[in-house]
């Protein structure tokens, strides 16, 4: 174990020396998570659309239907109950609001001296903490200005607002994006692993490395050990940048995220082992890394939802590991629409891993 640490170690100030692949590593995701949280962050005097659904049907209810017409920045959507919350799941509205049954017989029932209070239901989704604490605040203003209008000094507030959640498919975009860039980064941290292993071997390091007393798994291991502990650092990086800057919301199951994080560093560092098995210079493993990556980044679905992609797109998607790692990140972080089951995600991960690691084990050359 300490010969496994001391190689982790010699590799880790290795690469700190590289500033090339510091950049790669760390920096080139995070300038990927500002580019896009700014142009997509949707800064600006925004409107909100929430359903609103009137059980009581009756003066009072319009009289608070009217006052929620008033504030500036929310816009209405009447319909049922059913109706809206269907909507809301469907990203169509951002929240509802349901004026209950029985609002104008408390209103009659507190002006004649028998305090009554009833309560709006407010539905709102926990992964859009901003836009639930606008509505919000908005609902608990009218409510507070009915209950002023009808109540005498001293009485209870006749209407209270009851907070209800429905989670929505509906993300914003930056929320999409931060964990896809993770998983562009986990990407590249792997299968850029091939780069370092060919220029060894160019240069006669790995050869000199075998011929020591010193077992060869763990110089694979001290490898693979690196690529981990580089993957951790770079999610609390691009996560940090997310939370801290766009105030994105880790809403889903953070253990099941970090296997997803472990699990995709594997299967492509089992990749860039892959590759380097086959490849004879350096310049032809960058070359050929450059290739590989380009259709993984732009045919999974990383930078916008898969379904916007065509149909034959889809089906190449649908080969390609880097899919099921952004997906699976963006479930068990966000949870992001699903493009496949998380555990359909994980199996095919780790199927190329195991894949790849086999074919690595068989052809990969010391000299």
């Amino acid at each position: 174990m300490k010969t496994l640490l001391g190689l982790t170690v010699a590799n880790l100030k290795g690469l700190t020396r590289d500033r090339a692949a510091l950049f790669w590593t760390f920096f080139f995701p995070i300038m990927f998570v500002l580019l896009f949280g700014v142009l997509f962050s949707g800064s600006g005097d925004s409107k909100v659309t929430v359903g609103v659904v009137d059980q009581d049907g009756t003066a009072a209810s319009a009289q608070v239907r009217a006052a929620f017409a008033g504030v500036p920045f929310l816009v209405l959507k009447d319909g049922t109950l059913g109706d809206e919350k269907a909507a809301m799941q469907n990203g169509d509205v951002s929240a509802v609001i349901v004026i209950p049954k029985g609002l104008q017989d408390a209103v009659v029932a507190t002006k004649s001296g028998s305090a009554r209070s009833i309560s709006i239901q407010l539905y709102t989704d926990p992964a859009q903490t901003q836009t639930a604490q606008v509505v919000q605040s908005a609902v608990s203003q009218v409510s507070d200005g009915f209950s002023l209008g009808v109540a005498s000094g001293g009485t209870p507030a006749i209407l209270k607002v009851s907070q209800m959640t429905l989670s929505s498919t509906n993300i914003s975009t930056v929320t999409y994006l931060v964990p896809s860039i993770l998983a562009m980064a986990l990407m590249q941290l792997g299968v850029f692993a091939a780069v370092p292993l060919v220029q060894q071997r160019e240069k006669g390091i790995l050869k000199r490395m075998g011929a020591t007393p010193l077992p060869r798994w763990k110089l694979v291991a001290s490898n693979i050990l690196l690529r981990l502990i580089v993957a951790a650092v770079d999610t609390v990086l691009i996560l940090g940048v997310g939370i801290a800057v766009f105030h994105i919301q880790l809403v889903g199951n953070l253990a099941l995220a970090a296997g997803f994080v472990f699990l995709g560093a594997g299967a492509f560092l089992a990749l860039g082992f892959m590759l380097a098995s086959f490849l004879k210079t350096e310049e032809q493993a960058t070359g050929v890394v450059q290739v590989v990556q380009m259709p993984l980044m732009f045919l999974s679905g990383i930078f916008f939802p898969f379904t916007f992609m065509p149909g034959f797109l889809q089906s190449v998607a649908r080969l390609l590991p880097l899919t099921y790692l952004g997906d699976g990140l963006r479930q068990s972080m966000v949870n992001a629409p699903q493009v496949a089951p998380l555990a359909v995600d994980a199996g095919i991960l780790a199927a190329w891993m195991v894949v790849c690691l086999a074919i690595s084990a068989r052809s990969f050359r010391w000299e």
